[in-house]
């Protein structure tokens, strides 16, 4: 459990950051239509975000243990990657940082990444666990971007 509490306070001090405006005049200069680019991006991960929780129902915790009384969802968007929200917030912060033109949510949004990149393996450890069909599924269907190709 301690593992468990650590991703937690990792992702909602990163959270906490990246709402802090921390100006240190590291900005981005891009151009007007890459901020509609960026916009786009923010929408589309904010959509991941939302399909994310809607399937994942009653069993969404924000612990990398599933619940006791959880089951495995492989449908929706979790037919396609096995941590659709993780990505989603990612792909959101990602798109407003660069498009507020902020160097440093974007890096906080990269090291965010790498929070849930660990956090979703220590979760795999427990679905493998708890869901003899985890296998299978994690072999066809990719952590955070979808699998284009049916070779495994």
């Amino acid at each position: 459990m301690k593992k468990d509490l650590l991703y937690i306070v990792a992702q909602f001090l990163l959270f906490a950051l990246y709402f802090i405006d921390i100006p240190l005049g590291n900005r981005l200069n891009l151009p007007q239509w890459v901020g509609y680019g960026l916009l786009a991006l923010l929408i589309s991960g904010g959509i991941i975000i939302v399909l994310g929780i809607v399937n994942m129902n009653d069993s969404l915790s924000p612990f990398p243990k599933p619940k006791t009384n959880g089951s495995l969802i492989s449908h929706g968007i979790y037919y396609y990657v096995r941590h659709p929200i993780y990505i989603g917030i990612v792909i959101s912060m990602v798109a407003y940082g660069g498009y507020t033109q902020s160097l440093v949510k974007i890096l906080i949004s990269l090291i965010l990444l790498g929070v849930f990149y660990l956090k979703s393996d220590l979760e795999e450890r427990y679905l493998l666990r708890k869901f003899e069909e985890y296998t299978q599924y994690k072999k066809k269907t990719g952590r955070f971007f979808p699998r284009f190709s049916s070779k495994v």
